[in-house]
């Protein structure tokens, strides 16, 4: 299949708010901090998965943008077969790699936790999503200062000229103390998809992360 990849949805999580294909679909109560609010977004979605629960805040954040993408986008079990996932932040798992160091920090309160170490790699959180959505195709994490929309352009498409995916879960997820954001969007290649997206380009990426 020879036409280009067009992103058909997008998911913008910021200041406590959820923007879906740049509408406001969910905001936190007032007093809520970051955390409260994931979880009270995640619960609005219905999605039944108590494992969210359990996880760190990264994998949290990705998977609740995700999950709002795979409502309104459902992928058929052959789609989900040749789809990948492509992440990036900002620090890698700066965050929840100080809640483990402070699990160990102390030589009379020593109690390492194993359920915070497996969130010290910051390809769980993709590993997470597969898990959630069955999706095995390739996936990949990258860290840069922000958001590198040409990287993510180049990366995707070069993903998608290579034929391994023919769909994809791309974007930032990036957690520092109490400031959370998420800009995930979906990039497929049928022919359907042509019809109704926008063309995988830089410009087309910053118009929907503005909004526009």
């Amino acid at each position: 299949m020879n036409m280009n990849p067009v992103i058909t949805d997008f998911c913008h999580i910021k200041n406590n708010q959820v923007f879906h294909h740049g509408n406001l679909v969910f905001a936190a109560e007032s007093g809520d901090n970051s955390r409260d609010f994931i979880k009270a977004a995640f619960r609005n979605t219905d999605a039944k998965y108590p494992k969210f629960f359990k996880m760190d805040d990264y994998s949290k954040l990705g998977l609740l943008a995700v999950e709002i993408l795979m409502k309104s986008k459902p992928l058929t079990e052959e789609q989900t077969k040749t789809t990948g996932i492509v992440l990036s932040n900002s620090q890698a798992t700066l965050v929840t790699d100080q809640q483990f160091q402070e699990t160990i920090h102390y030589d009379v309160d020593f109690f390492p936790s194993p359920a915070v170490f497996v969130y010290t790699l910051p390809n769980i959180m993709a590993g997470e999503i597969a898990i959630r959505h069955r999706l095995y195709g390739e996936n990949a994490f990258f860290v840069s200062s922000s958001f590198d929309f040409e990287w993510h352009e180049f990366y995707v498409n070069e993903l998608f000229n290579s034929r391994k995916i023919e769909s994809c879960l791309s974007g930032w997820v990036d957690v520092e103390n109490n400031r959370m954001e998420a800009f995930v969007y979906l990039v497929q290649n049928t022919e359907n998809s042509i019809k109704h997206g926008r063309p995988h380009l830089v410009a087309e990426l910053k118009k929907m992360y503005n909004h526009q």
